[in-house]
């Protein structure tokens, strides 16, 4: 098991990683670099040799290797990324990035998503070292830039130039699953990501005739535009039930002792009280309209007006998807995706699953693990593009009223101590038997 150093070190390297602003703002406004070299001297501190490639410069991503005993065994690919959201310091009880240790919590940006799982990662890997521990299978470690935009200079860099690094590796594990959640009646439930709704970035673009305000104008960009947008919000996505989301209900229903009705999912998810938050984003495809652009002065009707929509859609839903955006967009309003990732599926069935499932109940034994698929998306998409099945693994034990899923990208992010501890013991057993 993990020693007492690790611990520490778990504690330390959250808050140390989150001290160094790694805020990604979009269209290449980042720098992760100071991260990347936070954690390539740590690795190499384990005796690891660590590299750090860049597609575009201070957009660092670093990959390192640790052989197995097995060598017949495929490798287990283990990522985190290294960016951060923007955070508003205003709105925060602390400074964003001052990682302050207060209470039992370490508070800041990356707390939850994902400087955590980071930390913990590294603790791991150090531990090892001390001990002279190996894992039965090569374990691929690789912290990644640009994951909270388009990740071309992170995982999608990595995966298209240097495939060769991840040879061998068939699955792979990363953020947003064995977290506690609690079902207000006792229940703690531990949800493992074994799969996640494709992205669909869209721009809209309403064209008209542009002219005076105060002339009759039938042919507005902006009328057409709002009208459009109106109509993707307001639509109701249809029913559509993948395998994990069904194996989902199905655990969540015998954990409950409900009949799992699919004929009406609706009503199921009723039946499932504050559990259905697991599963109610990811039972349909979904289009939410979240930017405007249009005009320079408000007497000039304007030629163009532009939407921004983020789409999620299940696997194979992306053809439903795209009709349906299609029909509701109409004939005056175009639309395409700025950017676009596949959606992913992963078995519930596999022994690494199992593995994974067995680790949390043995520091939570009154846990109930069960499998979800992720509403949004991680690096795990671009891995796929190498073979690699990718699941969500970054555990964590929170206590009640600690509400992580309205973190993520939150305001006053945190993660309490024992959490993290948590997370290096469970993360320590699964690596060591995966």
């Amino acid at each position: 098991m993990a020693d007492v150093q690790a611990l520490d070190e778990v504690v330390e390297f959250t808050s140390g990683l989150i001290r160094l602003d790694t805020t990604n703002r979009g269209g290449g406004d980042c720098r992760e670099r100071p991260a990347a070299e936070y954690a390539a001297e740590r690795l190499a501190g384990a005796g690891l040799e660590p590299l750090m490639l860049e597609r575009t410069g201070g957009r660092t991503n670093v990959v390192a290797r640790i052989e197995g005993t097995d060598p017949g065994a495929d490798a287990l690919l283990v990522h985190g990324h290294l960016d951060v959201v923007p955070a508003e310091a205003a709105e925060w009880s602390v400074h964003p990035f001052s990682g302050e240790i207060r209470d039992g919590v370490v508070w800041g940006r990356g707390a939850v998503d994902m400087k955590n799982m980071d930390a913990m990662i590294l603790a791991v890997v150090r531990s090892w070292a001390r001990e002279g521990v190996r894992p039965r299978r090569d374990l691929v470690i690789a912290f990644t830039a640009d994951e909270e935009a388009s990740a071309e200079d992170g995982s999608g860099f990595l995966a298209d130039e240097h495939a060769e690094l991840f040879e061998g590796c068939t699955e792979g594990i990363s953020e947003s699953g064995a977290f506690t959640f609690h079902d207000g009646a006792g229940r703690q439930i531990y949800p493992i990501a074994a799969g996640e709704r494709g992205t669909g970035w869209l721009r809209l673009t309403a064209r008209g005739r542009a002219g005076h305000g105060s002339k009759v104008n039938n042919e507005n960009a902006v009328t057409r535009l709002a009208a459009a947008v109106t109509r993707i919000g307001e639509h109701e996505w249809p029913l559509r039930l993948t395998p994990t989301v069904h194996a989902a209900l199905t655990e969540l229903a015998a954990l409950y002792g409900i009949d799992p009705d699919f004929r009406d999912v609706d009503r199921l998810l009723e039946k499932l009280g504050p559990a259905a938050e697991l599963v109610e984003a990811t039972v349909r495809n979904s289009a939410n309209p979240t930017m405007l652009d249009a005009g320079y002065k408000v007497n000039v009707v304007p030629g163009e007006a532009v939407a921004h929509v983020d789409g999620r859609y299940l696997p194979g839903g992306e053809e439903e998807f795209a009709a349906t955006l299609d029909r509701l967009t109409g004939p005056d309003v175009d639309w395409e995706f700025a950017h676009r990732e596949v959606a992913l599926q992963a078995p519930v069935d596999a022994p690494l699953f199992g593995r994974m499932r067995d680790a949390v109940k043995e520091f939570a034994p009154e846990g109930h693990v069960v499998p979800y698929c992720m509403s949004g998306g991680t690096d795990a998409k671009q891995f796929s593009r190498l073979g690699i099945t990718g699941y969500g693994f970054a555990p964590l034990r929170l206590p009640e009223g600690f509400d992580y899923q309205a973190l993520f990208h939150g305001v006053d992010e945190r993660v309490p101590v024992e959490a993290l501890h948590f997370g290096v013991r469970v993360l320590d057993r699964f690596l060591r038997t995966a």
